[in-house]
C-alpha cells in the first residue's frame, strides 16, 4: 500500500497517480488533445479500409504493478523477445527483471500512464479477444499488417508516432504502439527518476531491492531511449 507521503511527488501524473487530466473515448481515459486527434486519425484510416481502435490506452500505478506483480510471480506468461515461454523459476532476479521489461514497462515508468500512449488493432480483421499483440500480427500476412504500414506512413499527420522502433529504443519494438508526440514529449521531459524512487520504495511491487539498485539504468534504457517524434 502505498502511503500519504507519495502526495508530495511532482507531477503524479507523470507516474499513473493521476487521472484527473484524462478524458473519456471508447471507455479508455486519454488526454483531451490526444483523444481528439486518435479520432482524426481513426476517420482517415476509415477512408483506406482500416478500422483503427483502441485495445490499451490508460493504466493506473496499481494496475501496471499487478500486471508486473503477476509476472514476477509466475502467474503470469513471460516471453522471450521472440515471443516464446519462459520459465521464471530458472531465472535471477536480475534476469528475472529483464525478462519481464521485454514487453511489460515498469510500474510507474510507462507511457500508458500518460494518456498520451495507445495500443490499437485493425478491428476488421481481428477481434479485441483473439488479439495477442505481437509482432507477426503487424507484419507480412498479419491481421494488422496494412495497419501497420498505414500508420508508417501518416500516423505523423495527426500528431503520432511509434516510440518503440527496432534499434532506437530499449523496449522491443511495438508496431501497435501509438504516441501523441505533442504532449507526450511535454510528459517526458518533467519525467525525474527519484519521483519513481519514492513510489516504488514505498510500494508493494515484487523485486523491489534488485530493482532500486538498478533503478537509474532501466529509467535511462526504457523510459528516456526511445525514438525521436517527427519533429525532433
Amino acid at each position: 500500500m502505498l502511503t500519504s507521503s507519495l502526495k508530495s511527488i511532482a507531477h503524479p501524473a507523470l507516474y499513473g497517480l493521476d487521472a484527473e487530466h484524462l478524458v473519456s473515448i471508447d471507455q479508455f481515459l486519454l488526454t483531451q488533445k490526444t483523444a481528439a486527434a486518435f479520432q482524426r486519425l481513426q476517420k482517415h484510416a476509415a477512408d483506406s479500409g482500416i478500422n483503427i481502435q483502441i485495445c490499451s490506452a490508460y493504466r493506473d500505478f496499481h494496475r501496471q504493478m499487478a500486471i508486473w506483480n503477476a509476472k514476477a510471480n509466475g502467474k503470469r506468461v513471460l516471453l522471450d523477445i521472440n515471443n516464446q515461454a519462459i520459465d521464471s523459476k530458472c531465472l535471477s532476479e536480475n534476469e528475472l527483471i529483464d525478462c519481464i521489461l521485454t514487453w511489460s514497462a515498469l510500474p510507474g515508468a510507462s507511457r500508458h500512464h500518460w494518456g498520451t500512449d495507445i495500443d490499437v488493432f485493425d478491428a476488421n480483421n481481428i477481434q479485441k479477444a483473439d488479439l495477442a499483440l505481437i509482432t507477426d500480427e503487424y507484419t507480412g500476412n498479419g491481421p494488422c499488417a496494412q495497419l501497420a504500414s498505414w500508420l508508417t506512413q501518416h500516423a505523423h499527420e495527426f500528431g503520432f508516432y511509434l516510440p518503440y522502433q527496432p534499434n532506437k529504443s530499449g523496449v522491443s519494438p511495438e508496431p501497435w504502439h501509438l504516441s501523441y508526440y505533442p504532449e507526450s514529449s511535454q510528459f517526458m521531459s518533467h519525467y525525474q527518476v527519484e519521483s519513481l524512487r519514492q513510489l516504488l520504495s514505498q510500494s508493494e511491487i515484487a523485486l523491489q531491492s534488485a530493482l532500486l539498485k538498478r533503478l537509474d539504468e532501466l529509467v535511462e534504457e526504457y523510459v528516456f531511449y526511445v525514438a525521436q517524434p517527427p519533429n525532433q
